[in-house]
């Protein structure tokens, strides 16, 4: 048995979250060109996007069954493979169905990524698992700053799409390349001798239940507003790209400053304080104008910046019998969530401005009248007073996690009190 090189692992970790992460950078920044490229319409591009959110879930779970079966290694050389048929797909794209599918096996290695790498990440560092998490995870928002400003550079200097996407085959090389040459874990919940009855019986707890339906509403916090900031506020601001920028930068800083914050407050505590400024930080979205928006960017920012790695955190701290199946649930629930409310937002969005227009309006006729004309205006106009108020009914989701994780660190408070009966 060879010797496990756990920063090499980790850092091969990293960069296969980078090339997640890029595509999610990248994908966003193009989309406009593939519609003109291929004249392809928002719903269908809408659905080009959604695909990479029911890929990963769906990966990420399957991942989650089978990971203790087949072993980390394995499940990381399928999602390279994945990772590199769905980016050469996407760069010799046709139309539509090629980019569905090549968006849908990008999904789909990021998921089984995430499947592999999150026990991975518990099981190099038993010590320090939320804080290593936030490590890992801080390549995520990293590599969404990386991609933005690879886009925005590249239409600059006038290279295409294609060379753009092109980009990603580098970490994908080197990320499948690393994790072939070296030996893994097992994963913790095998190491530790608990069974699959015992993994089943955990996520069926009511901690775990909790969680769940918690990982939906600080997901869709996190990644919802994350996508949509600069679609709903573009009329509040000029420079509505420059929040996501704003917020995302700040989840970098403060999931590399995790540790001190880790052990200080204690997952539980960290995941009450990060409700706290998600709530104060989307209401200012939604509430002010001009300049103080960027403010409320950076409130925001420090809000959802420990939500993500710090639930798959205390779920590998406090039920590890739960193993990889347990955080990647966590995991899929949180993209299965923001799949299914940015469809339902998408509508509600649409129902806003119709609202705001005069009675009887035609949606399309406004959304593509003359710029300059009076429809336009009115449309403008419509959008501007609807995309707070998609953010205002967002607001509901962190002001409930404030009095579940207000709970939550209760329960957990008395729990550590409670000094436990030896069986």
């Amino acid at each position: 048995m060879h010797q496990i090189q756990t920063s090499k692992l980790f850092w091969a970790s990293c960069l296969a979250l980078l090339v997640t992460s890029l595509s999610f950078g990248i994908r966003a920044g193009m989309m406009d060109q593939l519609g003109i490229d291929f004249q392809l319409n928002a719903t269908q591009l809408g659905t080009i996007t959604a695909t990479a959110f029911w890929g990963f879930p769906l990966a990420i779970v399957i991942g989650g069954f089978i990971v203790d079966i087949i072993g980390m290694k394995r499940l990381l050389v399928m999602a390279f493979l994945f990772h590199l048929a769905g980016i050469l797909l996407t760069i010799f794209a046709q139309g539509y169905w090629s980019l569905f599918f090549s968006t849908l096996l990008i999904g789909i290695a990021n998921g089984t990524v995430e499947a592999a790498c999150n026990p991975l990440v518990a099981a190099l560092y038993p010590q320090e698992k939320t804080t290593r998490l936030n490590y890992f995870h801080l390549w995520f928002p990293g590599g969404v700053v990386i991609g933005t400003l690879l886009v925005t550079l590249f239409v600059h200097l006038g290279i295409g799409w294609q060379f753009q996407v092109g980009i990603m085959l580098i970490p994908t090389v080197i990320y499948g390349y690393i994790f072939s040459k070296l030996d893994f874990p097992v994963t913790e919940r095998v190491s530790s001798g608990y069974s699959t009855t015992d993994m089943y019986k955990a996520v069926g707890s009511p901690l775990f239940l909790f969680l769940f339906l918690c990982m939906f509403m600080t997901a869709i916090t996190e990644l919802f507003t994350g996508q949509w900031i600069s679609l709903l506020l573009k009329n509040v601001t000029d420079n509505a790209i420059l929040l996501l920028t704003i917020t995302t930068g700040i989840m970098v800083i403060g999931r590399a400053f995790a540790k001190p914050i880790v052990q200080k407050l204690a997952p539980q505590g960290v995941l009450l304080f990060s409700a706290i400024f998600a709530a104060a930080g989307l209401y200012m979205l939604g509430s002010f104008t001009g300049n103080a928006v960027f403010f409320a960017a950076i409130i925001f920012g420090i809000g959802v910046c420990y939500f993500w790695p710090t639930m798959i955190g205390f779920v590998a701290e406090n039920i590890p019998q739960s193993g990889a199946l347990g955080l990647n649930l966590i995991g899929g629930a949180g993209m299965f969530a923001v799949s299914i409310y940015t469809m339902i937002m998408g509508s509600y969005y649409d129902g806003l401005i119709i609202k705001h227009l005069p009675v009887g309006s035609n949606l399309d006729l406004y959304s593509s009248a003359t710029e300059g004309t009076a429809e336009a205006l009115a449309y403008t106009t419509a959008k501007n007073l609807a995309g707070p108020e998609v953010l205002q009914i967002t607001l509901i989701l962190p002001i409930l996690l404030i009095f579940a994780f207000g709970g939550l660190y209760l329960y957990m408070k008395n729990k550590k009190e409670v000094v436990p009966i030896a069986v």
